[in-house]
């Protein structure tokens, strides 16, 4: 794992976090799957400690049985990806305007 030698988050930081990491993961699904053919889609974001914080991402996909031929894995595993590069971008904006 990367560290990026952030300074502490904030409260208000750890939650623009955890929303634009879920915001990626489900963008990233929808750009694969058409909403009406998704039976359910829940996408999980926790952090842990402060300095390196830890990052947790879950993605549930269940698709409608129209969908057999979709790789429902694949489309978790990249939506997972994505939404750690979204994490990575945000904490490097965050490190740019931090004081220190």
């Amino acid at each position: 794992m990367k560290e990026l030698n952030i300074p502490v988050l904030t409260t208000e930081q750890i939650e623009e976090l955890c929303l634009t990491v879920e915001k990626a993961a489900r963008e990233y699904v929808l750009s694969k799957v058409p909403p009406k053919k998704i039976q359910e889609l829940n996408i999980s974001v926790e952090t842990e400690g402060a300095k390196p914080v830890q990052l947790n991402v879950e993605v549930e996909l269940v698709l409608s049985p129209l969908m057999e031929k979709v790789h429902v894995e694949k489309i978790v595993d990249e939506a997972v990806k994505e939404a750690f590069v979204s994490a990575e971008k945000l904490l490097r904006d965050l490190k740019c305007r931090s004081p220190n």
